[in-house]
């Protein structure tokens, strides 16, 4: 009987003692506690290039820049503007003119026309051609026509003074000098051209060089 009693008297000292915690009873699920707690892959590699810091454009290739900024600045050669904005003027177009008059003529034959085509009632015109006749081939035609003479004839205007050139004979007479000549052989029109290669011996036809 004293055994029993003793056996009791233990029990609560038993109850008494600390119970083991439980990660020392179960140490596997500490472990993957502790596995929780880490991140994820995916989630390592998104802050590992989140923290990266970025790097300028000239470090990476230093050739993009310099051409970006020059395709940039540099104005291209068909632009109708400059890089300041203004318009730049179009380019003029170049007047040719013709060096050599049709027909010239000397103040004493503007004298003689204005003469012969002052009259009131019947204002007239001289018309200057050239026909195939006398030795050398061609001679001058003169005569007289109403204003405002051919379709195609050729206006000579000189200090008030119209003349009429026929255009069959515009080439032959291009460039002549026109006066007129009064003496007591003769009086009338003559003419300096210098399209003349060869003239007769009268001097009433002439030969143009072709």
């Amino acid at each position: 009987m004293s055994a029993a009693p003793a056996l009791f008297r233990c029990l609560p000292r038993a109850a008494a003692l600390p119970l083991a915690s439980s990660s020392s009873l179960h140490p596997a699920r500490s472990f993957y506690r502790a596995l929780s707690t880490l991140p994820t892959r995916a989630e390592h590699v998104t802050t590992t290039i989140r923290a990266a810091p970025s790097l300028p454009l000239a470090a990476l290739n230093p050739s993009l820049v310099s051409s970006a900024s020059s395709s940039s600045t540099t104005p291209t050669a068909s632009s109708s503007t400059s890089v300041t904005g203004e318009k730049k003027p179009a380019p003029r177009r170049r007047e040719i003119k013709s060096k050599k008059a049709a027909l010239t003529m000397t103040p004493e034959a503007v004298t003689r026309l204005r003469a012969l085509s002052s009259n009131p009632t019947e204002p007239k015109l001289l018309r200057i051609g050239v026909k195939t006749r006398g030795c050398a081939g061609m001679a001058y035609h003169l005569d007289y026509v109403n204003p405002p003479g051919g379709k195609f004839d050729e206006v000579v205007e000189q200090d008030g003074v119209r003349v009429l050139i026929d255009s069959k004979a515009l080439f032959s007479i291009i460039g002549s000098v026109m006066d007129w000549r009064d003496n007591r052989l003769s009086a009338g029109f003559v003419f300096e051209n210098p399209n003349i290669v060869d003239t007769c011996g009268c001097g009433e036809s002439f030969n143009i060089r072709f």
